[in-house]
């Protein structure tokens, strides 16, 4: 089930479904492995940033357009989609967290996107694993400390 929260709306610009059907897109694309949706996907006029599970961060279009070519030409990458989505708005940055759900698991991610040209364009995505629940792996929770 897809569910959205605003905190406050775009003036005539893009909307809250118009923040989950561009995140449908990036994992579409991603999914297809279709390179040019994937591209028009990304903003072009702000700096951009990526980090993919296990990878140093990505901060430049380049890079990161650079990174999902390789992963899509990878005859072994997964496909991929999200479920779980809910978007959130601040002024004209949409903010999209989502289960990111692949071949081998299902990761957390956060996709940023920003109103370009009327239309909501990615600026940051990073997944990540998603710990086991604590009652399920049956061992004492982890001590909390400040970083």
């Amino acid at each position: 089930m897809t569910t959205s929260t605003t905190t406050e709306s775009l003036a005539a610009g893009p909307s809250l479904d118009d923040a989950l059907a561009a995140n449908r897109a990036f994992y579409h694309a991603f999914s297809s492995r279709d390179l040019a949706t994937m591209d028009k996907i990304w903003a072009r006029g702000v700096p951009v940033l990526c980090i993919h599970p296990g990878w140093p961060p990505l901060m430049e279009r380049a890079a990161v357009l650079s990174s999902w070519r390789d992963i899509m030409k990878n005859p072994a990458s997964p496909n991929a989609y999200s479920r779980n989505d809910r978007a959130f708005i601040h002024g004209k940055t949409a903010i999209v967290v989502c289960e990111e759900v692949l071949d081998g698991g299902v990761l957390a991610a956060t996709n940023i996107f920003i109103e370009e040209l009327g239309s909501w364009r990615l600026i940051h995505h990073q997944a990540s694993p998603i710990a086991i629940q604590m009652a399920e792996a049956d061992v004492p929770p982890p001590r909390h400390q400040l970083h």
